[in-house]
């Protein structure tokens, strides 16, 4: 169980200061897995830092009853002139890993797929890089809990998927507190959401309940829970009206890319966008599923004695 007593977190710059987060009281239960939700700026990869103890409050606590991971998809804490196997060993080694760190460090060097790379300085990475090295070396350890920051959308679609499994082989072990533009992402490893807005947070025990209410917070959009078609026919359907969706969310994107004003629709645009190519690609899987499953039934044919 993670417990959130009346804090508050700010940062002072150039512009002043003002709070990020504002008297948050929540109550994180144990074996809940949970989806953060919130526009750019509200507070949600602050939050994480806080929770993983990377960051500490300006006032109230943060009380874990479980080992938290440090926030995966955050490639910060490396040192930069140590290589990627140097950083693993060393990490290894801070969590009293001393007994096992081969295994940890061909874990990591496997899951993270950068090759030769791993043995050059991390401050030659790219973001891509690091954040493969992070999650990779977050996976190696058992936390009861593990913080995920945009991990499953680093890399290719190839690696997006490993990422995902992952995730999933830890679920039922492990609970997750993730942030995520996507919606698909939330619904298939998250319960419960909270919702972070202007500094405040809400509790939701359904996760479909915290992205509705992120809608209405944020463009006012509906939102409904995807379909699971019946038939060939209904699933055909729902992947061409998937697709149109896909190519709306896409074009509108693209074209505030010229607008100065993007910043303020930007984060509604992109959960719009990363939610409209979920629901393409589970489109396209139930109808996959329905030609593989007509297949699968389709007799041999036998010949006549």
């Amino acid at each position: 169980m993670i417990e959130i007593r009346n804090l508050y977190k700010r940062y002072h710059n150039h512009h002043g200061s003002h709070w990020v987060l504002e008297d948050i009281n929540l109550t994180i239960p144990t074996g809940v897995s949970v989806g953060l939700l919130g526009r750019n700026g509200a507070g949600k990869s602050t939050l994480l830092r806080l929770i993983g103890g990377m960051d500490t409050p300006d006032r109230g606590e943060i009380v874990r009853a479980c080992r938290v991971s440090w926030p995966i998809g955050l490639a910060g804490g490396f040192q930069g002139s140590m290589t990627g196997r140097q950083n693993v060993k060393f990490v290894a080694r801070i969590h009293g890993a001393e007994g096992d760190i081969e295994r940890i460090v061909d874990e990591v060097e496997a899951f993270a797929e950068i090759g030769e790379a791993f043995d050059e300085p991390v401050k030659t990475y790219s973001s891509g890089m690091r954040s493969r090295l992070v999650f990779g070396l977050s996976l190696a350890f058992d936390f009861d809990v593990y913080l995920s920051d945009e991990a499953t959308a680093v890399g290719d679609r190839a690696f997006k998927q490993k990422a995902r499994d992952a995730f999933k082989a830890r679920v039922g072990k492990a609970s997750l507190i993730m942030v995520s533009h996507g919606e698909g992402v939330l619904r298939e490893f998250c319960e419960a959401g909270i919702v972070l807005d202007r500094g405040h947070a809400r509790w939701f025990d359904d996760i479909d309940a915290a992205i509705a209410a992120y809608h209405r917070s944020t463009d006012g959009r509906k939102v409904t829970k995807p379909v699971v078609p019946k038939t060939l026919s209904e699933a055909k359907q729902i992947l061409q009206h998937a697709n149109r969706e896909f190519e709306k969310a896409k074009l509108e994107f693209e074209s505030a890319s010229d607008d100065p004003r993007r910043d303020e629709p930007e984060d509604t645009l992109r959960w719009r966008l990363e939610d409209a190519r979920q629901r393409m690609h589970d489109a396209r899987r139930h109808v996959q599923a329905f030609h593989s499953n007509k297949t699968q039934k389709i007799p041999e044919k036998t010949s006549r004695p």
